[in-house]
């Protein structure tokens, strides 16, 4: 995830064309059994009916776990080590196959919340970011934010009644489970860091959101070990939109495999499934906001072959977010990317974070996380203002909202007399920025 983590290289799909439902139930050759079953993310056709999907499935001697029939996007289950390949070239990604050498371990346990031991001291003055956006804005009980990351803490006196617990689940399994236990946070407080920036009370304690008074809902899709999964990404973007959500927020890049400048064929499923959920949520009306990621890295199409590129970032129906420290120079951890890049925000730099609500108390965290849910704030604000507007009239209002910021004359953060980025663009729109600073109010 952008506060931590790395993103991903992605190439576009090709979808193979499949047979009709009647079609191959068993496969040609006998399956076998690794007595490991493992996880794949599969694309179908999109207007595959479930019980094609579930034929294709078992003739692949894989198992159908869950679906999306809106998209064509299903979770598989199999123990034969030849399921991708039989279910044909480009369809299937096994985020589990990928990480099993190295895996992360887990991390330790949340202390939990105890609301009466929460700090309750005022902290609003030691929020630049907010006055950097001139926030905070007015937001409404009827917007509800869908705070995809590592899960929210319930029990924070600055979230609770912003909570959404109807709308929470939890998405590691690439199926939604809406209980508690599936959509709390558990090792990481850098949801409810998030769900802080974007909802925290405005009460005269603590830290204030951008957009006080909005609903947030807790959709875990990062999970103990700080990986993201494809499969959970679109069943978060698949649950949001579903549950009428207006705004999302993505303050992470799929990390299942190491660097975001590498790429294979395995994982082309990849960006074909995560796009097709982000067009279907935003044909739903929801604007979906998503962190440009902290590997300092030029996203840009044009350099998009063998070059870098981040998950769900880089995807159109995204707005797409770089970072900005208190001088309001993009931070030098920030991604960047003319045609990638929709708007800045701030995500703190050198020495100098974001202050938000955090499992017990508060705490400071930098990185592109933390600029995405300026503009999740933000445009939950226009949400309230503008009922009834859709995806794309929301995201123009944003973009016209901003205030313009041109490229750096000097970009030279190390003093070494070389640039350390390139900002391609003019003042209204450009690599670095995209197009501008986010506003919450009217300029």
């Amino acid at each position: 995830m952008p506060g931590f983590g790395r993103s991903l290289v992605a190439v576009a799909c090709a979808v193979l064309v499949v047979a009709p439902a009647h079609a191959a139930a068993e496969p040609e050759q006998a399956c076998s059994d690794s007595g490991r079953d493992v996880r794949y993310l599969v694309v179908f056709d999109r207007d595959t009916p479930e019980p094609t999907a579930r034929a294709q499935t078992r003739a692949a001697c894989g198992q159908l776990i869950g679906y999306h029939p809106q998209i064509g996007v299903g979770v598989a289950t199999s123990g034969d080590p030849d399921f991708a390949p039989r279910i044909g070239p480009g369809r299937a990604y096994s985020a589990q196959n990928e990480r099993r050498a190295g895996q992360r371990p887990e991390r330790p346990g949340l202390r939990a919340t105890t609301p009466s031991e929460v700090p309750s001291a005022d902290r609003a003055g030691e929020q630049w970011n907010l006055a950097a956006v001139g926030g905070p804005g007015a937001g409404s009980p009827d917007v509800v934010v869908g705070v995809l990351d590592s899960g929210i803490d319930p029990d924070h006196p600055d979230l609770v009644d912003a909570l959404d617990r109807g709308d929470s689940a939890g998405c590691l399994s690439g199926v939604p489970d809406p209980a508690e236990r599936a959509w709390r946070a558990t090792t990481s407080a850098h949801g409810t860091h998030v769900a802080g920036i974007i909802a925290a009370a405005d009460d005269g304690r603590g830290t204030t959101g951008v957009a006080p008074g909005t609903r947030v809902a807790s959709v875990k899709v990062i999970d103990d070990r700080g990986l993201v999964t494809p499969e959970a990404v679109v069943c978060g973007l698949m649950w949001a939109a579903e549950r009428g959500m207006a705004v999302t927020n993505s303050s992470f890049a799929i990390n299942t495999w190491a660097s975001s400048c590498t790429w294979s064929p395995e994982r082309e499923a990849v960006r074909e499934a995560v796009g097709r959920a982000l067009a279907y949520s935003a044909s739903r009306g929801t604007v979906n906001v998503a962190a440009a990621t902290n590997d300092a890295v030029d996203l840009t199409p044009a350099s998009r072959a063998g070059g870098c590129d981040a998950l769900p970032a880089a995807l159109r129906d995204v707005v797409a977010v770089s970072a900005v420290g208190p001088d309001e120079v993009k931070a030098g951890y920030s991604s960047y990317g003319l045609g990638v890049v929709d708007l800045t925000a701030p995500g703190g730099d050198r020495g100098r974070c974001v202050l938000s609500t955090t499992p017990g108390g508060y705490g400071e965290m930098c990185g592109t996380s933390m600029a995405a849910p300026h503009v999740a704030g933000a445009a939950a604000v226009l949400a309230a203002e503008r009922p009834g507007s859709t995806a794309r009239q929301l995201r123009r209002a944003l973009e016209e909202r901003a205030r313009p910021v041109p490229c750096p004359a000097d970009y030279d953060l190390t003093g070494d007399g070389r640039q350390d980025a390139f900002c391609a663009g003019y003042t209204g729109y450009n690599g670095f920025y995209g197009h501008g600073m986010v506003r919450v109010g009217a300029r």
